[in-house]
Parts: C-alpha cells; structure tokens; sequence
C-alpha cells in the first residue's frame, strides 16, 4: 500500500522583518536579526514542531530605506553554522547568490554546513535582482537576466561536480596500513567554461546525504528553467490558488520533460497566515494590518522588485503606471506579476503599493478554516506544502498549536521525525557520486563484453 503523501513546512526566519512594521511588535526584539540566541529559539520551536527546515533569506544590497531585516542581519551560512549546534533534526537553508560568488568557495561553505550538521545543509540559490549589487563587487554594470541565469547554470554545475570530488570511500584512516586517502578515489574536476575555470579538487568530503539540496525561487521563464533542471525544492511566491496549480504544473512538467522525477522537486510558497478563534477576528486582524502602513514605505517596498525604483513620481489615485520594461533586470518574475496583476484588477498606484508591501495572504481565519484552505492547495495540486514567515513567537504558536493538530488528525503531517536528514525529510534521493557511478557502468560493461567474448 501508497504510504500517504505530506505536507512539508519550512520557517522563514527573518528577525526584526522584512515588512515594514514587523519590528514594531512587542515580541520582537529590536535586535533580533542580529541575534543569534533569538534565531537558536526560533529554530528550536520549529524542531520542536517537525517542521522540516528553516530558511535565511539573502541579499547583497541595500538602501537607507530598506526594510529592517535588511539593513543589519546576520550572513546566513555563519548563521545557521551557530543554529546547527542548537538543534539535531531540522534542515537548514541559506541564501546565497550565483552572481557575485565563486563556485568553488561555495561548494566548500555548503559542504562544511553540511558536516557541521550531518547532512542537514540546503541552498537556495539566487541569481540578485538589485543593480546596485554590482557596486559591491567591483562592477560598473549588473549582470544582464539572461547571463546571470546562464552564469547561475554553470556555478551549479560547477558546485555539484566539487562535491562529488571524494568517493563516499576515499578516506580509508588506516593507521597500520598508514594509508589515508585511496587516492584513486580522489577526482579533480578540469571545468574550463563560459563563467567559470575551477581545477578541483575540492577539500572536503560529502556528508551523510550526499549533497546539499537545491533550492530556487525564480517565476521568470529562466527561472523555472533552471528550477526544473536542477532545484529539489522551490520557494515561489503566488498570489492564488489558480496560479499556484498552473506554476506548480508548469515546474512539474518542465523536470519531467528535463529528465527527472516530478516528484522530487518539492514547490513550498511562502505565506503568512493570520489565525484567530473566528474568521471574522482574523478577517479585523488583516484589516488592522493594513490600516497601519505608511505609505510612503509602501512605495519604496513596491519600488524594490524594479530596482528600488521611485514611484513616488507618480499620482497616487491613478492607474498604476505603464514601465515599459522596467524590472527585466531585476527581480524580473516578481515585477511582472506586479505589472499584470495591477493591469488585470484595474489597480491605481496607491492600492497595488498597499497590495504588495503587505503580505497578502490567502489563509485568514479560524485554525479549521485555515487547515481546510491547506489541505485544499496540497490536495489539489497546487503545493506539496508552505514555507511559513516567522515573526512573533505567539503568531507562531497559534499555528503549531491549533493548526497542526488538525492536518495530524487528518494524516496530512507527521507527528514524529522518521529522518535525520534534509533529503530524508523532504522524501528526496541521496545522489549518487558520479564518479562512483561511472565506475559501476564501467564495471558492467566489461561484464557484459566478457560474457559476449564467452
């Protein structure tokens, strides 16, 4: 018998917030992106909670009038080094971007993650939208959308190639044989690309689950691209539950068609829920929320996707304005959706900046009305689960404490870790090492050429 699909959770942990009131609450400490015993607590909880990973995001960019997440927090792989001592279970994802890094200093952070905490390590990974980022690296212009997505193509295969540098048994320790290293088992790489030149080999082994998993969160063509040829799990944002079917047909088909197997690419949007006892309480919540932005940093967050555009050139009451193509170098699929879903509702500027620096959430309401609203996205194809936004310790109780007791009475989550690993947890294959497996097909060739000489 099927063992019974799940639904995955991971936690977005993102301090002091990303939104520009989340510092404001009083559970909140006001240095808590830079905290590290706030992020240990934070992961914990959901430890705590199974939930199957963590997530940090990422960017090389900012402004004064970033959100305050943004403008003081931690690097997330020297973070999540500190959260893998505090924690045994729960994965562990960092943002890092393809576009300003070198593959080989990468695949060596993400394989030390991945020993510090035993196989534990995920990598989102991001090509950077902001132009400004190019500054920060020595570079008159940002990288056009199309090369950083090629660029991003090669860093990865690049990073996976590294990993696979040691054999799973290269290291033999033998102190009577003297013998350390089975150096046959030792593989440089020799990449010599459009991007990139990387000798190998790398210096450190694999861990317990192979290789890091792969994260991407690209809404773009090229994004889905590369999501459907190398992600394991996606983090994109939608808006409802008929975009969120048609992506999540979309990337399935694209790694079918890629080769791979559907269903180890595992689509987790993030949301952010509001829960109260009645769905008109959390209805009032949301109503609350909105009524207390300021619109003026409304408008500097809707200007971030087109590159901390100003779009306080503009009439308010007005319908939103035509950009031409502003924001194709940026973060190009959130742009767009934000330019056709103002042109498609009929937003003036004022709404769609109130629309898009809240969180716009489609699970509002009492904890069964939120509940049936997951398990309608899972069932129906349009999720294989939710990348929650952790902010207020109470707003995350609220879920664990009486949303998730009704997806376990439905047998929609776990109650108990059966793994110890990222892959395990998330249902994905150890990869092979492809050395390894070269190995074996050579093998089985000179079988099969023996018993034809036979």
């Amino acid at each position: 018998m099927a063992e019974q699909r799940q639904l995955r959770f991971g936690a977005i942990l993102t301090g002091v917030g990303t939104s520009q009131n989340d510092w404001l609450h009083p559970e909140i400490p006001g240095d808590a992106s830079v905290d590290i015993d706030w992020y240990r607590k934070q992961a914990q909880r959901a430890e705590a909670a199974k939930f199957d990973l963590v997530f940090i995001v990422d960017s090389p960019y900012i402004t004064p009038d970033s959100a305050p997440h943004y403008l003081n927090r931690l690097e997330p792989l020297t973070l999540l080094s500190a959260v893998a001592g505090a924690t045994s279970k729960i994965g562990l994802v960092a943002t890092l971007t393809t576009s300003y890094t070198e593959p080989f200093n990468v695949a060596r952070q993400f394989a030390s993650l991945d020993l510090i905490s035993s196989g534990r390590a995920g990598w989102n990974v991001v090509t950077t939208g902001l132009e400004g980022a190019a500054g920060n690296f020595g570079r008159e212009e940002h990288i056009d959308h199309t090369d950083r997505y090629r660029r991003a193509r090669e860093h990865l295969q690049v990073v996976q190639g590294l990993w696979d540098t040691y054999e799973d048994d290269a290291f033999p320790r033998d102190k009577q044989s003297r013998t350390f290293l089975d150096t046959q088992r030792q593989h440089r790489l020799d990449h010599h690309g459009e991007f990139f030149s990387v000798t190998g080999p790398l210096n450190i082994a694999r861990s317990r689950q192979g290789q890091p998993v792969i994260f991407q969160a690209g809404i773009s063509e090229s994004g889905r691209d590369l999501a459907a040829n190398f992600a394991e799990g996606i983090f994109a944002g939608v808006d409802n539950f008929e975009d969120a079917q048609a992506y999540y047909q979309d990337v399935k088909k694209r790694a079918a068609a890629a080769g791979r197997n559907p269903d180890h690419v595992v689509i987790l949007p993030g949301i952010t829920p509001i829960i109260a006892d009645t769905d008109e309480q959390a209805r009032q919540i949301e109503r609350d929320l909105h009524g207390e932005l300021d619109l003026g940093k409304a408008l500097v967050q809707l200007g971030r996707p087109f590159n901390y555009h100003d779009f306080s050139q503009y009439p308010l009451d007005e319908p939103f304005p035509e950009l031409g193509d502003l924001g194709s170098n940026g973060y190009r699929g959130h742009a767009e959706h934000i330019k056709n879903t103002s042109r498609e509702q009929g937003l003036t500027l004022r709404q769609a900046a109130l629309r898009f620096a809240t969180r716009y959430s489609n699970f509002v309401g009492s904890p069964q009305t939120v509940a049936n609203e997951i398990e309608r996205w899972f069932v129906e194809g349009a999720v294989d689960g939710f990348n929650l936004r952790i902010s207020a310790p109470s707003e995350f109780a609220l879920f664990v404490d009486k949303v998730l007791p009704i997806l376990r009475e439905r047998g929609l989550f776990r109650s108990e870790y059966t793994h110890d690993t990222l892959r395990g947890h998330l249902g994905l294959p150890v990869p092979t090492n492809r050395h390894s497996k070269k190995a074996v097909e050579i093998e089985k060739r000179l079988a099969s050429s023996a018993l034809e000489g036979a």
